[in-house]
């Protein structure tokens, strides 16, 4: 498979190079942590000729000695190389019961710079600090953006692209197939399939399964929509399928902590407080939702909040829903202590949809930037203050 450079992933790897941190490298399945893994390797040989480079993927069968974490601390310490700079790189580290014992030791003797992939719930930012007694720097890696795909392609012709984009989606690994049906088999058994039942199955030994599957399969279809984990529950009482609020709220946190969907909170912009009810879930790709459910419903609008929502994920920003009186405000998002706030629409060419999503952006009365983004397929331009862009040209730009 064609691989290319995902620049915005190498520079936070090299700002960080050589510093005592643990670097993990996490994200879901299929997203490219090994390949970016392999870039920097590479990276650093062009500039380090001499250093020492000390790699393992305990996905092979050739390490299956290594899922040992004595014998993994022992063979990283026979491979150490005095008077040069050791970097220690593994890959699927959670595959090594009690890995972080020999992390931990490798860590403290202050002679390798550590990273680390990984894709489960044992390496989310809340169990890093009980995992490891050093400090650990997080990177997320997500599917290919637009401009990663557009990259991949060689597009030239924007517009045509993101008509595929918003087809296959992000996950680079269907790329290869030819065939639409080819690359929904490969998205929904190869990623989201493995994903479900290895990951959150298997792993937390669910008995409902057919239940799990349901309240999945609910999120994907509803997108960008206020959910609840006892409105979940009804919905599927109704459905004739009894489940308490109590399953429905684990299962969700399962499908949370495996990086296959995004919760995202709600925001009281005049209270200035978060709000405990009702939340919003968005899939790590949208594609994923073609691929499982069907492209009956296409859903034009919520598909593109779902793209914008993990845009803005990939550009570091903290993302909340913003609630404005009775408005609603699609995302408000803060980065470096500033803010935006965004509207997002599918298309705004008639005067009521227009008015319906410049309303609530008016009624704010801060000077923090407010955009719309929707399909416009023209440059960006402004309306009261309002900026509009067309979503294509948003993705394709490092608009801050």
């Amino acid at each position: 498979m064609k691989i290319i450079n995902r620049d915005r992933y190498l520079e936070q790897l090299q700002r960080v190079r050589n510093t005592p941190d643990i670097k993990i490298i996490t994200g879901a399945r299929r997203v490219g942590k090994s390949k970016l893994m392999q870039l920097f390797m590479e990276q650093i040989r062009r500039e380090e000729t001499k250093a020492n480079i000390i790699f393992i993927n305990l996905q092979e069968l050739e390490n299956v000695d290594l899922l040992d974490y004595k014998q993994l601390h022992t063979y990283v310490m026979d491979n150490y190389k005095e008077k040069v700079n050791n970097y220690l790189f593994i890959d699927e580290i959670q595959n090594c019961e009690g890995f972080e014992k020999a992390i931990n030791s490798l860590h403290t003797k202050e002679i390798f710079d550590i990273y680390l992939t990984g894709s489960n719930a044992f390496l989310l930012s809340s169990d890093l600090a009980t995992l490891f007694t050093g400090r650990c720097y997080r990177i997320d890696i997500y599917p290919f953006s637009f401009k990663e795909f557009l990259t991949y392609f060689e597009a030239v012709d924007i517009d045509k692209a993101f008509e595929e984009y918003l087809t296959i989606g992000g996950f680079a690994g269907c790329y290869v197939y030819n065939n639409l049906a080819d690359k929904y088999n490969y998205l929904s058994n190869e990623v989201y399939q493995t994903i479900a039942h290895r990951d959150i199955v298997q792993k937390y030994n669910i008995r409902y399964v057919e239940a799990f599957n349901n309240i999945a399969n609910f999120l994907m279809n509803n997108i960008s929509n206020l959910t609840s984990s006892h409105g979940i529950a009804d919905y599927q009482t109704k459905s004739g399928l009894k489940i308490s609020h109590n399953t429905v709220s684990k299962f969700l946190y399962y499908l949370a902590h495996s990086f296959v969907f995004y919760k995202v909170s709600r925001f009281d912009l005049k209270g200035k407080r978060y709000l405990s009810s009702d939340n919003k879930y968005y899939l790590v790709d949208h594609a994923l939702r073609y691929a499982v459910l069907g492209t009956k419903d296409w859903d034009y609008g919520r598909v593109l909040e779902n793209i914008v929502y993990i845009e803005l994920r990939r550009r570091g920003y903290e993302v909340y829903i913003g609630k404005l009186y009775k408005k609603e405000i699609d995302f408000v998002a803060l980065k470096h202590g500033e803010q935006l706030y965004i509207q997002v629409s599918a298309f705004i060419d008639e005067p009521n949809t227009m008015n319906r999503e410049v309303d609530p952006l008016l009624k704010i009365r801060d000077a923090y930037p407010k955009i719309i983004i929707a399909r416009t397929h023209q440059k960006m331009y402004q309306y009261e203050g309002i900026r509009i862009y067309d979503i294509a040209r948003w993705l394709n730009e490092d608009y801050e």
